[in-house]
């Protein structure tokens, strides 16, 4: 596990250089070094481009990826389902019609009284608003359905609820409004500025620190449902802070990305198979660096065409996730 640790620290660290580096505008090198040492450019436009742009974006894949990806391996081990991820229970969903009421039925604003949101904002707290408010109704029907796999369908309905009504609101919207909304569900690591950077890296380093307190409950529950009760574990109350967890992790991702797709439905698989282990021990810190490094490849794939405009995230991701998750059906198949 260390050797790992190192590795993929390493690879990492290499992977945020790379994205320093490549971009739209071609910047030397040195340029970029003695930018982000402080120093000046002599084009502002440069300076610009590497504080304001590249470097946010860099930080936002790193924070995205670990929070995605840990969310995915928790909710794959509670609920005994390889193909969990954060967007099964409707989070992403919820989210997405949080946004679609904003830009596709109130014009792209909040306006409530003297209190007004308007563009990015409104988009911002109607994602979070929304994501939560599914999170919360997820966690009612936890507290009435003991069963997993019971809460799981009543999640994927609730996302296809979601989603019919997000349906409804492109049908009656304008055509600005429609595309607005799919430029947003296409996915972009560059939605966090510098002066947000400070509030999106603490709730994600608190939801991440979160999640490794439920290694113990979670490696129990590997074995059981019962078996982790007969340990003294309360099944139900895990349950429950995995769902929190997993809510709020998701819900500031996507409120300030958009819903990003595979990376936390593929990079649990991957980790386990680097690692070759079910031991949360050693594979939660491995999905989350897994996740990180993950996230900064799609984000370099997403720029690399340069002055040709970017590649959405979202057409990135399924090149990476979905060959993994065709492996793992398929060994599973052989298994049974």
């Amino acid at each position: 596990m260390r050797r790992f640790t190192i590795g993929m620290t390493l690879l990492i660290v290499i992977l945020f250089a790379i994205s320093m580096v490549v971009g739209a505008v071609d910047i030397p090198v040195k340029e970029v070094v003695n930018i982000l040492l402080g120093g000046k450019s002599e084009h502002a436009s440069w300076d610009f481009i590497v504080k304001e742009s590249r470097l946010p974006q860099a930080i936002t894949a790193v924070f995205c990826g670990a929070s995605l990806a840990v969310s995915g391996l928790m909710l794959q081990t509670a609920f005994r389902n390889p193909l969990a991820d954060p967007g099964i229970f409707g989070i992403n969903s919820g989210a997405s019609l949080g946004v679609a009421l904003v830009m596709l039925l109130m014009g792209g604003s909040i306006t409530a009284g003297a209190f007004s949101l308007t563009g990015f904002l409104a988009t911002l707290a109607a994602a979070f608003v929304g994501a939560m408010a599914v999170m919360a109704l997820i966690l009612i029907f936890a507290t009435m359905v003991r069963n997993s796999v019971m809460l799981l369908i009543i999640g994927i309905m609730i996302g296809y609820i979601s989603t019919s009504a997000i349906s409804l609101l492109n049908f009656f919207a304008t055509e600005e409004g429609v595309q607005s909304y799919m430029v947003w569900g296409l996915g972009n690591f560059g939605g966090v500025s510098m002066e947000q950077m400070p509030a999106f890296i603490i709730i994600s380093i608190l939801g991440l620190a979160a999640s490794l307190m439920l290694i113990k409950p979670l490696n129990a529950l590997l074995l059981g449902e019962r078996y982790a009760e007969n340990l003294g574990i309360n099944t139900q109350r895990v349950r429950n802070w995995l769902l929190v967890i997993t809510g709020v992790l998701t819900a500031i991702t996507t409120a300030f990305c958009g819903p990003i797709a595979f990376i936390g439905l593929a990079v649990p698989h991957i980790a386990r198979m680097l690692l070759g282990t079910e031991n949360h021990q050693s594979l939660m810190p491995a999905t989350i660096l897994t996740g990180a490094a993950t996230a900064l490849v799609c984000s370099i794939i997403s720029v690399l065409p340069g002055d040709h405009g970017i590649i959405p995230l979202n057409a990135v991701t399924p090149i990476i996730g979905a060959p993994v998750i065709i492996y793992v059906i398929l060994k599973q198949r052989k298994n049974q």
